[in-house]
């Protein structure tokens, strides 16, 4: 390399940085077996006593090489568990990545100060060869050692090491696998815990049954005991629903179809639950067993349920609520003077109801608050002012409620004190306290600084009758108008039915 020159350098770096990699690569390859540390194991013992008998050495080592030590899986010979790394002669079979013999240490400059020659336990044969894990990388050697110098092994020696180098790593993979295949079995489990999934597995020629998952969630705490057997189960599933699991089980055990069945269980610790049950046949050589899922579908249940309940009550209270509208337009029909007198009364009532729809659709479709009755009253008629405790009001007086405070609106409009700028209405209502007798509602609407009034009106409107109507009919009420020289002051008294919201 002439002077200046830092290409070497620049290669010896990535060179480096190579050794590196692959060294992270070997150690993460040697925790994904999960064996350092770990007690000593048959399996590895029986092969090095063999080799030990073998090739007649008083040590043999099944060593794995960590980032600072060896760590011997099995030893034959030798009492420690482990060496540091530094001071290894695996080490360099690891590097090497071959086989390595040394047959006198004291005559091999790499090893003859090595205190593991010097001193305990006096190392002067070694004879290692690669363990290669499943991805080629070498996780440490299987070594024979002896305390005398011996000749070289022969080729035909040193592949029978390689042969029970393989043998080793054969047991290892086995072990690694079974340890991962239990991970992933309680990986799995936990999902499905989790997932609130219970699986089972039913052999028909024997009627048992094995579960996993979130069985104790699903079916009850004591499902090991109390559900066993299929016809166990049988015990738990709602009488009602009996006949229909029946049918559906002996038809897919007749038929080697898939079973789907939902159905209801009387779950010790929860109730009535429903669950959704699937399955299918896992044939074998000489059976088949029906592998399947169950699926708590309680709460998809009572939404299908709740939203067919409110289908039903919503076609309900549009069909009444048509038969109101046809009625409104057929009695105002009689009373309207013109076609524009008729129209203007019609858009009124209307609204009046498109303003009782829209308190139902802040709510429940079921109730609706006297204040956002209100609130949408005032928005159409500004000078009406209103207080009084917010009750919960049924469709059917919320609709009378708001037909009732439209007629009265619109006369004050028309004839009263809404009439003139300087007018207002105000609107006050209590209800008696819960356990009292004879509970009452009353409310009072009285107009004021309207034009003198001069007295009640010469004939009986629809307005009032509806008004009428709506109090007494729908609501079980009384209705009182009285014309003081301010205005009209208007009393309705009612039963008191409406909690408060």
């Amino acid at each position: 390399m002439t002077p200046g020159d830092d290409r070497g350098a620049g290669l010896a770096d990535g060179g480096d940085r190579d050794l590196a990699h692959d060294e992270d690569r070997r150690l993460r390859t040697l925790r994904e077996y999960r064996i350092l540390d770990t007690a000593p194991e048959p399996a590895f013992d029986r092969v090095t006593k063999l080799v030990a008998d073998l090739f007649d050495a008083p040590i043999v080592l099944v060593s794995l090489i960590d980032d600072c030590r060896q760590w011997f899986k099995s030893a034959v010979g030798l009492d420690v568990a482990e060496t540091p790394r530094d001071i290894s002669f695996c080490q360099f079979v690891v590097a090497a990545n071959k086989p390595m013999v040394v047959t006198d240490a004291l005559a091999d400059p790499r090893f003859r100060d090595n205190p593991l020659v010097t001193g305990a336990p006096d190392i002067r044969f070694y004879a290692g060869v690669p363990l290669r894990a499943y991805n080629e990388v070498v996780l440490g050697t299987l070594c024979v050692i002896d305390r005398k110098p011996r000749p070289p092994l022969t080729p035909a020696e040193i592949e029978r090491l390689e042969d029970f180098a393989a043998i080793i790593m054969a047991e290892a993979d086995l072990r690694r696998i079974s340890i991962e295949r239990d991970a992933a079995g309680h990986m799995l489990e936990r999902a499905l815990d989790f997932s609130g999934v219970a699986t089972w597995q039913l052999d028909p020629r024997t009627d048992k049954l094995r579960w996993h998952g979130a069985v104790a969630e699903l079916w009850g705490a004591d499902y090991e005991s109390a559900l066993a057997t299929a016809e166990q189960a049988f015990e738990r599933i709602h009488p009602e629903d009996h006949a229909l699991v029946r049918a559906v089980l002996e038809d897919s055990m007749a038929n080697g179809t898939p079973y789907a069945v939902e159905h209801r269980i009387l779950h010790p610790e929860r109730g009535i639950r429903w669950l959704s049950i699937r399955g299918d046949w896992d044939v074998r050589s000489n059976d088949a067993l029906l592998t399947g899922v169950s699926i708590d579908i309680t709460e998809q249940r009572n939404r299908r349920d709740n939203d067919t309940i409110l289908m039903r009550e919503l076609h309900h209270r549009m069909r009444n609520l048509f038969a109101t509208v046809g009625a409104i337009i057929s009695l105002t029909r009689h009373a309207a003077t013109d076609v524009d007198d008729y129209v203007d009364r019609i858009s009124s009532r209307l609204d009046a109801l498109n303003r009782a729809q829209n308190v139902l659709l802040g709510a429940n479709f079921l109730t609706g608050s006297m204040h956002a009755l209100m609130r949408e009253v005032e928005a159409a008629f500004p000078r009406v002012i209103w207080s009084g405790p917010d009750l919960e009001l049924p469709e059917n007086a919320v609709v009378a409620m708001a037909l009732l405070f439209n007629e009265l609106a619109t006369n004050a409009v028309k004839h009263g004190a809404l009439a003139s700028e300087t007018g207002q209405v105000g609107v006050h209502w209590t209800q008696d306290a819960e356990g009292e007798a004879d509970r009452r509602f009353e409310l009072v609407w009285t107009e004021s600084g309207g034009a003198p009034v001069e007295g009640p009106p010469e004939r009986t409107s629809f307005g009032t009758l509806l008004m009428e109507r709506s109090v007494r009919n729908n609501l079980g009420g009384t209705i009182e108008r009285r014309w003081e020289p301010g205005g009209l002051v208007c009393t309705i008294t009612l039963p008191a039915k409406w909690r408060e919201a």
